[in-house]
């Protein structure tokens, strides 16, 4: 459903994705992960065409993506951003009911369709309040809630969620809300994209994850073969061990706090040349 092929983008003559080759499946979960600069929002700028490339191609079901008329690329795509600024005093509800903009399906299923959103993500009483007076986790919630509404209901074609770092401002209640809710709807019909921070996370929810270095995929496969102690080290620059969580058998991750952080050894390396 989703192609992405030899990627380069270059922005003031710095190479900020270098070519860059990635698949998406109908019914599958794929999350992106890598340091901080590696390239995985601006994958996403790019996949969703909010970014122009040097060279390369993005197809989405077959289709170049700057091809796809907004509205109905509306339909099928959904993209949650890291930060999503809204200053005008509407409530959470009036957030999420914009989401159904691209669809001709009347109030009546628009407003059922809202309701049974903020029911799965906890979030009715959130939707009566102001959206300015909202806390950055609360205001996640009602932008997670309006990118679900988008594209709710099954189309002809699989749909495609683009979330990027959804969980940063939320507590690890929501945290599980949003493992749990991703697996829900992840079917023959609908994917999700989904950019992470939480190795851990990753592990629970993703089938295929891609690592990102300095801007290229350093490596893409099966959640659990790609993320071992070495690629991990490679990546990220951190020494770590793996175990199994004694209630349910899952692979979890654990980081080393003994050991000489990457970025102490660059700040070492910096003084030294000073």
């Amino acid at each position: 459903m989703l192609e992405i092929r030899n990627i380069s983008v270059e922005i003031a003559r710095k190479r900020l994705l270098d070519d860059v080759s990635l698949d998406m499946q109908p019914g599958e979960v794929v999350a992106l992960l890598g340091p901080n600069g590696s390239g995985k929002s601006m994958l996403i700028s790019t996949i969703t065409g909010e970014q122009t490339w040097l060279s390369g191609s993005v197809r989405f079901h077959g289709k170049p993506i700057d091809a796809w008329q907004p509205k109905l690329l509306a339909r099928h795509l959904a993209v949650l951003p890291q930060q999503s600024v809204l200053s005008f005093p509407f409530t959470g509800r009036e957030v999420i009911d914009l989401a159904r903009i691209p669809h001709n399906t009347g109030q009546e299923i628009n407003s059922a369709i809202v309701d049974e959103v903020l029911a799965k993500l906890d979030a009715q009483e959130l939707s009566k309040k102001l959206y300015p007076n909202l806390s950055g986790g609360e205001q996640q919630r009602i932008q997670l809630a309006r990118v679900l509404t988008q594209i709710w209901l099954p189309t002809q074609m699989p749909r495609l969620l683009i979330l990027d770092e959804p969980s940063s401002y939320f507590d690890l209640a929501h945290q599980i809300l949003l493992l749990k809710l991703v697996r829900e709807q992840v079917g023959k019909d609908f994917s999700v994209l989904i950019v992470l921070h939480d190795i851990n996370m990753a592990l629970s929810c993703a089938d295929r994850v891609g690592l990102l270095k300095d801007g290229r995929l350093h490596t893409v496969g099966i959640t659990k073969s790609v993320l071992t102690e070495e690629n991990l080290l490679s990546v990220f620059g951190v020494e770590c061990a793996f175990m199994a969580d004694p209630h349910t058998g899952q692979k979890i991750v654990a980081l080393r706090h003994d050991q000489e952080s990457i970025i102490e050894k660059e700040i070492m390396v910096q003084g030294n040349a000073l």
